[in-house]
């Protein structure tokens, strides 16, 4: 039951955290490293494969490749947790962005990714 609750709430936070991209893309845009091109499309691309990570993770025969992609989309954001950590005290939209509150999303990174590989599946069994 715990696990089941675990995956949903997994779901529902990569499914809305993808939207808040498209509903405030300025906050995101702000902390894209500069040697990075096309910030804005690089916030709606996150946005949208955390949308479609996070739908991948509802059905056993897709949830492995939502494990991995998340994964590395994750480790891949380390960069983003860095400039913001270099930038704080800064704002992501209404939130106010401390040096303490920088390096709580920098060590979050790994958690979150030993959260999703709980719910990598060794075998199909059609269970959640």
């Amino acid at each position: 039951m715990l696990k089941k609750i675990s995956l949903i709430v997994l779901i529902i936070f990569y499914v809305a955290a993808g939207f808040n991209h498209f509903v405030h893309p300025d906050g995101y845009v702000k902390i894209i490293p500069d040697y990075l091109p096309a910030p804005q499309l690089l916030n709606y691309l996150a946005g949208a494969c955390e949308i479609i990570f996070g739908t991948l993770l509802i059905f056993p025969q897709t949830r492995n490749w939502g494990v991995a992609l998340l994964i590395l989309m994750l480790a891949a954001f380390m960069p983003v947790h860095i400039t913001m950590l270099q930038q704080a005290p800064t704002r992501l939209g209404s939130l106010q962005i401390t040096p303490a509150i920088a390096w709580v999303r920098i060590i979050l990174q790994p958690v979150l990714m030993l959260w999703l590989a709980w719910h990598w599946q060794t075998k199909r069994t059609g269970n959640v």
